[in-house]
């Protein structure tokens, strides 16, 4: 094996202290043998004639060959030109060793780069940025920006590049505060106006998700470039702001700029994740103009747009016109019947597939996914196994089975899986990670998940938010969404969730403020969180708040109407919710289960006991929805307390199946009330039964009794 930039300079040390020979001088012939090879780009004959060759070569030569082995990725022969350039150059020159560095770099070795860079006895700007750009490309940034703060607290200059540098590995480390410092150097240095260094501001800040600042920076570039206008299309598009990335394109079309390939393609899919349509139509006119009719990813990401636009057909129409299909062609075509719910198709397409990638498996796992056909996804997790190596996407999707399923165990293995192999720290794994354990009940362990993600999310945040949630522990959600604020800006999701937090602790006050803060930052009141404000101000007995929101101009549907009916039948405000029943009837929407428990609340809070067994019956006659257990509860409570003891008997002898224990304890409540003794005697049975070792006995309640009773009842 070559020896390393060290042990050469070292080998060099010890030669120079021996005797030299008389060598003589390199022919004028070596170099055109050498430059020969060069130009033919023969790497093997040119580093066989610089072996064979004891003598200096002139700088070009040597810069030619260092470019050689960059292009092949042949570290062995960096080190063997690099032996040679310091043998027979007594000093060899600054700008060579820098190419040298870069050459490590290119090759993916920045510890034969740091040695080298170590071992210079004289460095200049260059060989700095040559050494934090070698950290760059090998995906070191922190060792990267370490050098800069060395190179910076020495007082050298830094140059354009470095910066740019710079900034990008602030970019790979989302370090925001320090890319801001960065950016103050490169208004000190007087590097503005400077379209690279500018270009490269917007990016990092677009990176660390500071969209506000990047848009700044964008519009204060005098002539942006059609890179500067892919970075912000981009970044908008990364921060899920796909209208404004839109915006943007549109903006730099009307600006005469000829859009880079990829704009068009991020330009698609934000068409794709806003369901722009009528946006889609129009890139696709500059997809024909500009000539990227040809460009198979230009192409994948159209036929993707019409799919996820639910124009399938039209998809599938450019889908026979490609000429030479590829696997992204087919993969975007499969992505776009498995995103719109045509699973068969997908199915039959991806069986047809000449290749697959793991792109192709995932995109049909993830079709599985999202319409829940999980026990489909996990026979097609098989299969992966066997025939295809996985990848960290592919376990997110799988661990979204297993919340789905709530299988502990499975998602336990496929945690267990992504552990031994080291691949844990991908934000879409950890993400979905959280999520299966929080949805899983599992919350210790989510919270560990959660604690361990370095760069966390709004989807991390969501995840555990709405485990807290779910599992009643509404403080401790709370809790985690005042912290959530100082890390990362909550959506819509994440304000529902901690609404519906706020509706089961009764906190007001705090629920108010959320919907304030809504307000003032523009955020929109969509149906569901509009679902969510009439709840929680309906909990929270302020019905005429909940009412405002519910009587807003917007469309409403069937949750958000069933939410005020059932929020004016808890406040006892029976006549308005039945009064809501009907309008909702007008409208055309079609009552559900819980639509019918709130007309029955209403009717028990309002004493119409035959227009509740009106209501009981026309469910099942009229609106096809069956019964359920809180519907016979109502009926029974219904019958029950208003005294039809009667009825209340015939109502028990013709349900399908026999009363709960609460049923029956509510019946012999009734019974002792309204003086029902065989009724009363026979619901104390059964509940003695199921709890022989606290028996009741039916009494019939005295007056004071009674009274005491009613009151407690209506409070």
């Amino acid at each position: 094996m070559a020896a390393s930039a060290r042990s050469v300079l070292n080998r060099l040390i010890q030669r120079a202290a021996r005797p030299k020979r008389s060598r003589k001088p390199s022919s004028s012939s070596s170099r055109t043998v050498i430059r020969r090879h060069l130009d033919s780009g023969d790497l093997p004959k040119t580093i066989a004639a610089l072996s064979s060759s004891p003598a200096p070569f002139p700088t070009s030569l040597y810069a030619r060959l260092l470019r050689l082995c960059s292009s092949k990725r042949s570290l062995v022969d960096v080190r063997r030109v690099e032996s040679h350039l310091v043998a027979f150059n007594p000093s060899p020159s600054t700008f060579l060793l820098n190419r040298t560095i870069e050459a490590y770099a290119h090759c993916g070795s920045p510890t034969d780069a740091r040695e080298l860079f170590d071992e210079m006895p004289k460095r200049d700007g260059g060989t700095w940025n040559a050494m934090i750009v070698a950290y760059r490309c090998s995906d070191c940034p922190d060792e990267a920006l370490a050098l800069f703060s060395t190179m910076n607290g020495s007082g050298i200059h830094p140059k354009d590049v470095t910066l740019a540098s710079v900034l990008g590995c602030c970019g790979d480390l989302l370090a925001l505060l320090l890319a801001r410092q960065i950016h103050c150097l490169v208004l000190k240095y007087g590097y503005f106006p400077n379209v690279i260094l500018d270009t490269s501001v917007v990016d990092v800040y677009g990176k660390c998700f500071a969209m506000d600042d990047a848009r700044k920076m964008f519009d204060s570039i005098i002539d942006p470039n059609d890179v500067s206008w892919n970075v912000i299309v981009r970044r908008y598009l990364e921060a899920g702001k796909a209208r404004e990335a839109l915006l943007m394109f549109f903006r730099m079309i009307r600006g005469g700029v000829k859009p880079l390939s990829f704009t068009v393609s991020n330009a698609l899919i934000a068409c794709s994740e806003a369901l722009a349509l009528k946006e889609g139509h129009q890139i696709h006119s500059t997809v024909i103009k500009a000539g990227f009719e040809g460009d198979n990813i230009v192409g994948s990401s159209l036929m993707e747009m019409y799919a996820k636009c639910g124009v399938v057909q039209d998809a599938r129409q450019l889908f026979g016109q490609v000429p030479s299909k590829d696997v992204v062609s087919w993969t975007s075509m499969l992505s776009g019947y498995a995103t719109c719910g045509r699973i068969d198709e997908a199915e039959k397409l991806f069986d047809e597939m000449p290749e697959k990638n793991v792109v192709s498996w995932n995109a049909m796992l993830a079709g599985y996914v999202r319409f829940f056909c999980l026990d489909e996804a996990l026979d097609l997790f098989c299969r992966m196994r066997e025939t295809i190596e996985i990848d960290l996407v592919t376990l997110g999707l799988v661990l979204n089975v297993c919340a789905g399923m709530s299988d502990l165990d499975r998602g336990k293995q496929v945690h267990g899986f992504s552990y031994r192999h080291n691949s844990g720290s991908n934000l879409f794994f950890s993400n979905a990670l959280i999520d299966m354990y929080s949805k899983c009940g599992c919350l210790r362990n989510a919270e560990v998940c959660f604690r361990m993600v370095s760069r966390r999310d709004t989807v991390s945040w969501n995840s555990l938010i709405s485990g807290y949630a779910r599992y009643c522990r509404s403080e401790e959600a709370l809790a985690a969404f005042s912290e959530m604020q100082f890390e990362t800006t909550p959506n819509e999701l994440t304000f529902s969730i901690a609404l519906a937090a706020c509706a089961n602790i009764f906190m007001l006050e705090h629920g108010k403020q959320i919907h304030a803060y809504m307000v003032r930052n523009g955020f929109e009141l969509d149906v569901i969180i509009r679902g969510t404000l009439v709840d929680m101000y309906s909990k929270c007995r302020l019905i005429e708040y909940a009412m405002r929101v519910f009587e807003e101009e917007s469309f409403r549907d069937l949750i958000l109407w069933n939410s005020m009916i059932l929020g004016c039948a808890y406040n006892r405000r029976g006549e308005r919710s039945l009064e809501l029943f009907e309008e909702m009837r007008k409208e055309g929407i079609a009552a559900d289960n819980v639509t019918f428990v709130g007309v029955l609340l209403a009717c028990i809070s309002e004493g119409y006991v035959d227009l509740g067994r009106r209501y009981f019956n026309l469910m099942s006659d009229e609106y096809g929805v069956i019964p359920r257990v809180e519907h016979y509860e109502c009926i029974i409570e219904l019958l029950g307390i208003h005294g039809f003891m009667v009825e209340l008997e015939d109502f028990i002898q013709r349900m399908p199946f026999e009363p709960t224990i609460p049923m029956w304890t509510r019946i012999f409540d009734c019974c002792r009330e309204h003086g029902n003794r065989s009724l009363g005697e026979r619901a104390a049975k059964c509940i003695n039964k199921s709890n022989p070792i606290n028996p009741v006995q039916f009494e019939i309640l005295e007056r004071t009794e009674l009274d005491t009773k009613k009151e407690a009842h209506h409070l």
